[in-house]
């Protein structure tokens, strides 16, 4: 492929996926947004969209940069998870994601509404109670464990394993490098629950897993994809939130300010939220297959290349965001962040993900005046960004 990169493409060795770059990425998105609107890297023979714009208008363009050929940065994944939500256009993936999205709706999440706002109270007064917790394994992975994955009802039996899956999905996700390859065995254990508890007998009654077997049996779907189905509420359901939240708190005991604002008025919850989304995105990037020649600011991405769609980098973007690093909860376009997609593929999971962030926020500017951080370390995924652990005291 790289012969048939133009002669004007600008060409980067920059490797985004090295354990340094993963931990701080962003001097190596500026890099790549000062090189040109699209750059090819030679390291994985893909294309880098690092620029809002050039996100944004791959995102929008499923005819240009389908979904069906797998969104993973490897082939192996691409054809593990083919014909999944994530991996389908047209009529097939709006078939699918009605039958996803069915209990997901803003409407159909307001009876979970009371319920995540009590829990998310009663948890919160617990944590403060203690004067210091783990904010990744304490308070972020609560509502995620205890509230969706009771919904999403799936078999018991193996569910404690739910958040390693999760981890080591997205590590497959990435280009096919070692954390890559070390995740595969992982995801295989995932995609065998899948294929043998994600069954009729052990699911939930009225679960949202019930629904998907009961859209198989009404026809609406074949029965060989309902494992790839699961797969979508068992991942991104879990660890996208839970890294939100606790970057969330990461954020606000680094901007004590910004905490100050949210405490004084109440109304700042979601808008804290997205800019919170916009600077530590849970999901810094997928990639897209490229169906014909495209041109990018007079860079052309050639057919049957590949691009990657870097959400965490156009984030960051200072064509975009007026001083893109600083974190201000009063920031009036950050709405417009990227961190769930956009377009028809845009995340499934935004209503219940934002529902659950600002139940968590909501309750902690109710009881906490400071956060301070005692310990901190990043876990280093080939997609996701946050924290393994992040150890806070609070006042």
């Amino acid at each position: 492929m790289t012969s048939a990169v133009s002669a004007t493409t600008p060409i980067s060795d920059i490797d985004p996926y090295s354990d340094t770059a993963l931990i701080d990425p962003w001097s190596t998105y500026a890099e790549l947004q000062d090189a040109g609107p699209a750059v090819w890297l030679s390291k994985y023979k893909m294309f880098a969209l690092t620029r809002y714009d050039s996100v944004w208008r791959a995102l929008q363009d499923p005819a240009t940069f389908p979904s069906s050929f797998g969104v993973m940065m490897n082939d192996h994944m691409n054809q593990v998870l083919r014909g999944n939500t994530l991996c389908s256009d047209g009529e097939d993936h709006s078939r699918l994601r009605r039958i996803i999205m069915k209990p997901l709706t803003a409407s159909a999440l307001k009876s979970l509404q009371e319920r995540v706002t009590v829990e998310a109270e009663v948890l919160v007064q617990r944590l403060v109670a203690k004067g210091s917790f783990c904010a990744t394994r304490e308070l972020a992975v609560h509502l995620p464990v205890s509230i969706v994955s009771n919904e999403v009802g799936l078999a018991e039996e193996g569910r404690e394993r739910m958040l390693v899956w999760a981890d080591k999905m997205f590590d497959c996700f990435g280009p096919e490098n070692d954390r890559m390859r070390h995740a595969l065995p992982v995801l295989e254990e995932m995609m065998n629950y899948a294929t043998t508890q994600a069954v009729r007998g052990k699911v939930k009654p009225g679960s949202w897993a019930e629904a998907v077997l009961d859209a198989v049996d009404r026809g609406e779907v074949d029965r060989s994809l309902c494992p790839v189905l699961m797969i979508d509420y068992m991942g991104p359901s879990l660890d996208t939130t839970i890294f939100g939240i606790s970057s969330g708190v990461w954020l606000f005991a680094k901007h004590p300010e910004e905490w100050d604002k949210v405490r004084e008025s109440p109304s700042l919850v979601a808008n804290a939220v997205n800019e919170v989304l916009r600077l530590e995105s849970p999901v810094q990037g997928f990639s897209r297959y490229v169906a014909s020649d495209y041109d990018i600011d007079g860079i052309t991405l050639p057919a049957e290349s590949r691009a990657i769609a870097f959400y965490g980098a156009a984030n960051r973007d200072g064509r975009k965001f007026p001083d893109p690093h600083k974190f201000d909860v009063t920031r009036s376009n950050s709405i417009n962040q990227l961190a769930f997609g956009t377009g028809p593929h845009m995340c499934a999971g935004i209503h219940l993900a934002r529902l659950e962030m600002k139940a968590i926020f909501g309750s902690l500017a109710r009881m906490v005046k400071r956060f301070h951080i005692q310990h901190e370390e990043r876990l280093v995924n080939n997609v996701l960004r946050g924290f393994a652990e992040l150890n806070v005291s609070v006042e």
